[in-house]
């Protein structure tokens, strides 16, 4: 019989409830032993969708107990640090949500531990897996664009409520604002796809009066490749941007509409169901020239492809799916962005 990795998903808010929780029920090498809240909602929502999986208040009750390979943290920025650590102590892998860690020091220490202990731990970067992500990358491998000398990465809504109220509150040293949340995402696709950044200039700005931290960002980076990366993050567009806007010698390749993968499990459209991940076809990108202009299909968003990849690596001695050094240097961007703006 094959070994299961007895899983606890610790917090079920947004990522544990849409992107972890859901990901690892459908994968036949894990087993959903665990949830963590002691939101009495939450709760009786995590029991109702896994009624097979123990349902506890706490980390520290989490982490008493024998016999677990793997946690998955989908708590807030600030818990990620000291609860990894003390699951490495204890000797169990860990899957940290982005962002990583509150500064690129806690990320080196949270690294420096995991080799100590000799403990897998990597970082939830599933937008590597979004569909328009994975369709520039083969583009770019096909050379379809030529050279290219500008990268435009948007996630942009029009989103006027009040957020759930840790988010509301945080400041930047919280982890708050969307350079933290959007842009680690953002920041990680453009250094996977373009390379390390010699400059970074930025614009921060608070829109909303409810709300203390950054939520209209642009930050600009400039890789050592000489690719120039646009990325903006806002939460008070009226009219979206692209999602993404791919500027080449011979081409260039736009894709108005982002991954469906987040919108699809939240309507109950879970990974493994004929259809998720697969865009429709009025919202593929378009290769070429104005005037001369090709539609590409989108790839498949794959976000259970981490999960898998995780499991390869735990099981079978395979790769992690993300090394967690590469969440350290979007921190030491993210950084850089903050101290420009004091």
């Amino acid at each position: 019989m094959q070994q299961l990795i007895s899983t606890a998903v610790v917090g079920f808010g947004l990522a544990g409830s849409v992107f972890h929780a859901p990901a690892i029920a459908a994968n036949l090498r894990y087993s959903l032993d665990f949830i963590v809240t002691a939101n009495p909602e939450r709760r009786a929502l995590a029991q109702r969708r896994y009624p097979h999986a123990r349902i506890v208040d706490t980390a520290e009750e989490l982490f008493a107990r024998p016999g677990l390979d793997l946690a998955i943290l989908g708590t807030p920025p600030a818990s990620h640090a000291p609860l990894a650590h003390a699951a490495l102590d204890r000797r169990i892998a860990v899957v940290v949500d982005k962002p990583f860690a509150l500064t690129s020091v806690q990320g080196q220490e949270l690294v420096a531990h995991a080799a100590a202990m000799g403990v897998p731990l990597t970082v939830y970067q599933n937008r590597r897996w979004d569909g328009e992500y994975l369709t520039l990358r083969k583009l770019l491998d096909a050379g379809a664009l030529g050279e290219v000398y500008r990268f435009e990465s948007r996630m942009e809504r029009w989103s006027q409520e009040i957020s759930k109220r840790w988010k509301a509150e945080a400041k930047a040293h919280d982890g708050g604002g969307l350079l933290y949340d959007l842009g680690s995402h953002l920041i990680d696709q453009a250094l996977q796809l373009f390379g390390p950044v010699t400059q970074v200039y930025s614009e921060l700005s608070a829109r909303r009066p409810q709300e203390k931290a950054d939520d209209d960002d642009f930050v600009a980076l400039l890789h050592a490749t000489g690719v120039r990366s646009h990325l903006w993050m806002n939460l008070s567009a009226a009219q979206k941007g692209p999602r993404l806007r791919v500027l080449g010698s011979s081409a260039a390749y736009t894709k108005a509409t982002a991954d469906l993968q987040e919108t699809q499990i939240i309507a109950g459209v879970l990974p493994g169901t004929p259809g998720y991940g697969k865009d429709p076809e009025q919202n593929w990108g378009v290769l070429g020239l104005d005037g001369a202009l090709s539609p590409v299909p989108t790839e498949p968003g794959n976000f259970p492809a981490f999960y898998q990849l995780l499991a390869a690596a735990l099981l079978d001695g395979g790769p992690l799916p993300v090394d967690p050094a590469d969440a350290v240097e979007a921190l030491k961007i993210i950084e850089t962005v903050r101290a420009q703006h004091g």
